[in-house]
């Protein structure tokens, strides 16, 4: 922790936006385009929520998560979710030794940075053990209880295209994701770079930034920074008119939505701004910085209604809607 002493938080802010820049330079180099992906990633990790890729297979989730594990000098673990994988798979279980006493074997959980794979292909059980985990940063089996690693994320996938034989995620188990980034294909010249780097012998190497107490640092960094009132009032104005037939609520809202975001939604929208602000080099967020992190934290909080699917409204319009005040 020696490294860490900046002589005051403003000078802790410029130093996160140089790491900043350099995490996305290191990244480049093998993840090509999808900075607004990436940038969300690393808003989640310094804000300390988890995330929800949401796109077909083959856009590089996998490798995102890999590469970032990496360049944040983070441990990393892999969990294909199928049908048959019970909670134990991947909290762990306990084994009889040698010496016949009952010992526990990690599983793969222990780890700073998951990826849960197809998240929606696990039954509920599964997945309730895995959002428990999210929640609690800790599990507890056989009467005992185990922390998880410090820092502790989890990328959790899912394609939207297969349908057949999924567990779609419950509202409630949603909301424990800060954020539902959804993936779009590349442009032609990015998927031409691409293939140009991943068809040839040569594999790009990355190189370390920032060490797991350097994150945590700025997680709590990230907290301490200031926001003026108009733009707390902002936030969870913006929060609550997503609520149907309440007092904030818009007429868009009564009309198309069934369901709105919660609270946590207000607070994410807080603190997704706060490092927004700092990433972007500003020392208080404005109403912009919520507006930047609106959309992937609303869009998986609201439910739209049998009208809105008729009408082909989709909740990224309704959300632009509110935000237009």
């Amino acid at each position: 922790m020696s490294e860490i002493n900046y002589k005051s938080e403003v000078e802790a802010v410029d130093a996160l936006v140089k790491k900043y820049k350099e995490l996305n330079q290191e990244i480049g180099k093998v993840i090509v385009g999808q900075h607004e992906v990436i940038k969300h990633v690393l808003i989640s990790i310094f804000s300390n929520g988890h995330c929800l890729l949401v796109g077909v297979p083959g856009l590089a989730k996998t490798l995102l998560v890999n590469t970032i594990s990496e360049v944040l000098g983070l441990s990393f673990n892999r969990i294909q979710f199928t049908p048959d994988l019970m909670p134990s798979d991947i909290i762990g279980s306990e084994i009889l030794d040698e010496s016949r006493n009952f010992k526990f074997v990690k599983g793969p959980l222990f780890s700073n940075l998951i990826l849960a794979d197809e998240i929606n292909r696990t039954p509920p059980k599964t997945q309730a053990a895995l959002l428990e985990a999210m929640q609690e940063k800790s599990i507890t089996t056989a009467g005992k209880t185990y922390k998880l690693g410090n820092p502790f994320f989890v990328l959790a996938t899912q394609n939207p295209i297969e349908q057949e034989g999924t567990y779609p995620l419950p509202e409630a188990q949603l909301d424990r994701f800060m954020f539902n980034i959804w993936l779009d294909y590349p442009t032609f010249e990015e998927e031409l770079s691409v293939v140009k780097a991943t068809t040839t012998d040569t594999k790009a190497s990355v190189s370390k930034v920032m060490s797991a107490e350097e994150i945590i640092y700025f997680q709590q960094l990230i907290r301490k920074i200031p926001i003026a009132d108009n733009v707390l009032n902002y936030a969870v104005k913006l929060a609550s008119s997503t609520r149907p037939n309440t007092e904030m609520a818009k007429d868009v809202v009564n009309q198309y939505i069934g369901w709105g975001a919660g609270p946590r939604a207000s607070q994410f929208l807080v603190l997704g701004a706060k490092c927004h602000a700092a990433l972007s080099g500003k020392y208080s967020p404005d109403i912009e910085d919520v507006k930047a992190v609106a959309k992937p934290i609303l869009r998986h909080r609201m439910v739209r209604n049998y009208k809105a699917e008729a009408d082909g409204l989709s909740l990224d319009d309704i959300i632009e809607e509110l935000m237009r005040g």
